[in-house]
């Protein structure tokens, strides 16, 4: 086993491998349920092995003493080790099985139901040789914090989560939301030292990792922001609590369950606030909730009730509530929010006139992983700067995309044309515009791009006094040449 540091293409090709193994008897869209649990398991196992040695060389050589628990980020119950699941010979998939259930067990408050509820035992799927094979795949390298740093390791997570993504296509917003897009609505949200992050849909934890990414690019100390999500899928909510671990991330809350249904954080008075919320929730769900929210009893109904068939504003109101006073949000949906009628159109009107609402920002069609769909960031602040009071800044973003053969792409050069449009604040012709609230109005609190960035097109025609003198240039001419042609004739003919 290596001494030396491992690179990030080293684990990347290293999680493809383990991918690769599976293939065959394992669908695709299960690969995620089984390899993401052993890689944190081996992380584990290698991070305790480290600390047990570090503890033992420092007590010359005491094994007890080298035990102890708190010389141990987690515990390792006996029997439940890496070494333990290896050396076993026959129903290897019962042995992982009680290893993960004993990790729990012992590790409750952390945790507690991390490593899913696959079904490890199951030989017609998982044989005792196809899991030697991947657990022997993964015996190759030793991930302790000295041949793998936290970041590194995080990274190789990522890229391990967007490698599923391709593979399986998945629909908008379910697993994977593009880096990109991710990246565009940290720069908006702009999170600083001591602040507290919230996604109410936080999928594999991409967002929140996001803001803690944007705080070590300004220098700023990622440690000290407190990160909280929710997430109804079982794999993904198991997932983004493992992302936060290998990347390093201690200060960080992620619950399992239906956020609209039952939200999971709460202070004395009522659902618990943050300084900043993002998401990017399932877009247009049809089972949300509905029957609850005319007395919701959260008091998230600021603004009116979701059409019973569509909860992208249900996700809008309740990432609103979770606001603190001086709170601010970036959110993604599909571009249908922003005009449809009914329901929705009330809800528009009551969230503009309490003017909160601070940037619509379009995005191109078919930047997100299994539909075409193009898609739009809202931007939302509790108290808006003076200068944008009673304003919107729409900007349309419909050609910063590369085209693809299969799908576009954000690239980092479109994302940071966006932020620049929303920084400046200004009108730019035929991709920014800034509107009065009375503009919006007289539009039926319409938010659709269109009807606000109007797209100039430059017929480069001349005027008419220009066509007629070129008319008559072009006359002049023509009886030149012709008097010209003639003389030339009768030379010939003469």
């Amino acid at each position: 086993m290596p001494e030396h540091k491992l690179s990030l293409s080293q684990l990347e090709q290293y999680l493809s491998k383990a991918a690769w193994i599976l293939k065959g008897p394992v669908d695709a869209s299960d690969f995620k349920v089984y390899i993401f649990p052993l890689l944190f398991f081996k992380r584990l196992s290698d991070v305790y092995d480290e600390e047990y040695r570090s503890a033992l060389e420092e007590s010359d050589g005491d094994d007890e003493y080298a035990n102890l628990p708190e010389f141990h980020r987690f515990i390792l119950p006996d029997g439940c080790h890496w070494n333990d699941v290896r050396e076993t010979s026959f129903n290897k998939g019962l042995a992982i099985e009680k290893a993960f259930r004993g990790i729990e067990q012992a590790n409750q408050e952390l945790l507690y139901g991390i490593f899913g509820d696959a079904q490890w035992s199951n030989k017609d799927r998982l044989s005792d040789r196809l899991l030697n094979d991947l657990i022997e795949h993964f015996s190759q390298y030793t991930l302790s914090n000295s041949t793998v740093d936290a970041d590194i390791l995080g990274r190789a997570y990522e890229y391990l989560i967007k490698h599923f993504a391709d593979l399986t296509n998945k629909k908008a917003g379910e697993f994977y939301t593009p880096r990109s897009v991710v990246h565009l609505l940290g720069l908006v949200l702009d999170p600083h030292e001591g602040e507290s992050i919230y996604d109410p849909a936080c999928g594999t934890g991409g967002m929140l990792l996001e803001c803690v990414n944007h705080l070590q690019e300004n220098n700023e100390d990622y440690r000290t922001l407190k990160l909280f999500g929710q997430e109804k899928n079982l794999t993904s909510s198991s997932i983004a609590r493992m992302n936060m671990f290998l990347h390093g991330i201690e200060d960080f809350q992620i619950f399992r369950g239906d956020t609209l249904r039952n939200p999971a954080f709460f202070e004395a008075d009522g659902l618990k606030t943050f300084d900043c919320v993002i998401a990017n929730p399932p877009f247009s769900l049809d089972d949300w909730g509905h029957e609850n929210w005319a007395n919701d009893p959260y008091g998230r109904n600021i603004a009116g009730v979701p059409p019973k068939s569509n909860g992208d504003m249900a996700w809008v109101q309740h990432m609103i509530k979770s606001m603190n006073s001086t709170g601010r949000m970036t959110v993604v949906l599909p571009h249908g929010a922003l005009f449809r009628k009914g329901a929705e159109g009330k809800i528009r009107k009551e969230l503009l006139e309490q003017d909160m609402l601070e940037a619509v920002i379009g995005l191109g069609p078919n930047i997100f992983y299994g539909t075409q769909l193009a898609a739009c960031v809202l931007v939302f602040r509790q108290n808006k700067e003076t200068e944008k009071k009673g304003k919107v800044i729409f900007i349309d973003g419909s050609e910063q995309v590369r085209v693809g053969r299969a799908q576009n792409f954000l690239d980092t050069e479109h994302v940071n044309q966006l932020f620049s449009w929303y920084q400046d604040y200004k009108n730019v012709e035929n991709y920014v515009n800034v509107v009065d609230l009375e503009m919006i109005a007289e539009n039926d609190f319409n938010l659709n791009i269109p009807l606000y960035v109007e797209k100039v097109i430059e017929d480069n025609l001349p005027t008419v006094e220009e066509a007629i003198t070129d008319l008559k240039k072009a006359w002049t001419e023509s009886l030149e040449a012709e008097e010209k042609f003639k003389k030339i004739l009768n030379t010939f003919i003469s």
